[in-house]
């Protein structure tokens, strides 16, 4: 026991440490957006504001179309995540169910999509939106994210883990493969739908380059494209900018915060008996 309590230390201080390395730069940014704009550079640094003021944020919100980017970027992630979840569950639940060759060499090709930087498949993304009537429409900023691989194998490599015994003894009774899959697949999968969902929104959420070369009018613009449009070409208003870049985060950290707690170890034992 004398032996662990120097580890548990040495681990304790490590992960304190890890803490204040990722948490003093957040914080700084958190408070630095109530500072005022000629107190951000003033010397000496200061990481608590002298004259607290949320003059940036109302700026922020005023000074240009942020409800209307904020509402452009919220249909996106939510309509993108809702796809991505149902493609992904299903498509994972058919590889791996079922135990055709072909279904194994296509899973292969699936996940050697995930090797491919997104820069690569930008050009002929863009030529099927294009060629699709989609271009500069929220549509098409959606349409790439139909199915993604990341999210179908999670599901893949879950459905995996779930017992034979269970689909078998569903079919027994009469159930069919959609009402198995509705039923009893996708409430077990229900950790993993979240995962996804966490990970689907925030991707969507904080996506500029694919929304940027797909979107030139100002009216379909997300929020992304619209923080940036804050940054002049001679001058940068930082105590806006810092305002709009902390009022773009909200919306992940109330996500984060509100489906966590779903995100655990499913009871695959569920339903089975000894």
């Amino acid at each position: 026991m004398d032996n662990l309590l120097p580890k548990k230390v040495w681990a304790t201080a490590t992960l304190w440490f890890m803490v204040a390395l990722y948490g003093i730069p957040v914080l700084w940014f958190l408070l630095s957006s109530f500072k005022p704009a000629g107190e951000l550079f003033s010397y000496p640094l200061t990481i608590f504001p002298k004259q607290p003021t949320i003059s940036g944020f109302t700026e922020a919100w005023t000074s240009f179309d942020f409800s209307r980017y904020f509402g452009n970027t919220l249909i996106v992630a939510v309509t993108s995540t809702v796809i991505t979840i149902v493609t992904s569950a299903t498509c994972g639940y058919a590889l791996a169910k079922y135990t055709n060759w072909w279904l194994r060499a296509f899973t292969i090709c699936i996940l050697a999509t995930t090797m491919l930087p997104g820069e690569v498949i930008l050009s002929p993304l863009f030529l099927i939106v294009r060629d699709l009537g989609l271009y500069n429409n929220l549509a098409g900023v959606v349409a790439p994210s139909v199915i993604t691989a990341t999210g179908t194998f999670m599901f893949r490599q879950f459905f995996l883990s779930v017992p034979r015994d269970l689909l078998d003894a569903a079919r027994i009774d009469g159930s069919g493969e959609l009402s198995t899959f509705i039923r009893i697949m996708l409430p077990l999968s229900r950790p993993i739908i979240m995962t996804l969902a966490i990970m689907s929104f925030q991707w969507r959420w904080n996506d500029y380059i694919w929304p940027l070369v797909v979107l030139n009018d100002p009216k379909e613009f997300t929020l992304q494209i619209g923080v940036a449009s804050i940054v002049g070409a001679e001058n940068v208003n930082w105590s806006v900018l810092l305002g709009a870049s902390v009022l773009s985060m909200i919306p992940l950290v109330v996500i984060y915060l509100i489906f966590q707690k779903y995100v655990m170890n499913a009871d695959l034992s569920a339903g089975l008996k000894d």
